[in-house]
């Protein structure tokens, strides 16, 4: 069966469909190129370093053990203080170039209330390094 058409105009329909081999042709060559420039573009110098073997110095800072028993008793590295008498003895360690870090242990049973002095005096004095010690669960 012949297929005809009612069209008058037997020339070529324009095409729908995009050539995109040129597009393909030009990325090819683009990447081509920035991969044979790109070692150049890197600028190094190569130094033969010296080889030394040493230790590294880790100095670790000095804390401060700071207990809270249930009765409300403070210890200051195992010396038993008064609250009144830490305001001083906080902003001297604080005013130290390497400050200390503040350890309290608190009795579980002691009250929140007496911790958040303590904490509040060490803040006041500049310390900013203050964490809880804590037993592990077994």
């Amino acid at each position: 069966m012949a297929q005809g058409s009612f069209n008058r105009y037997r020339g070529k329909m324009p095409m729908a469909d995009m050539n995109v081999v040129p597009l393909v042709d030009v990325m090819l060559v683009l990447l081509v190129i920035f991969i044979v420039t790109a070692p150049l573009l890197t600028h190094s110098v190569k130094i033969d370093l010296p080889k030394a073997s040493s230790s590294v110095n880790i100095t670790k800072p000095e804390h401060i053990e700071f207990g809270i028993r249930e009765s409300g008793e403070l210890f200051w590295n195992g010396e038993a203080v008064m609250l009144d008498n830490l305001p001083p003895r906080f902003a001297a360690e604080a005013s130290k170039e390497l400050q200390p870090e503040v350890h309290i242990r608190a009795d579980r049973h002691v009250h929140y209330e007496t911790v958040a002095k303590v904490m509040a005096v060490a803040a006041k004095a500049g310390l900013v390094r203050i964490g809880f010690v804590s037993d592990p669960a077994p």
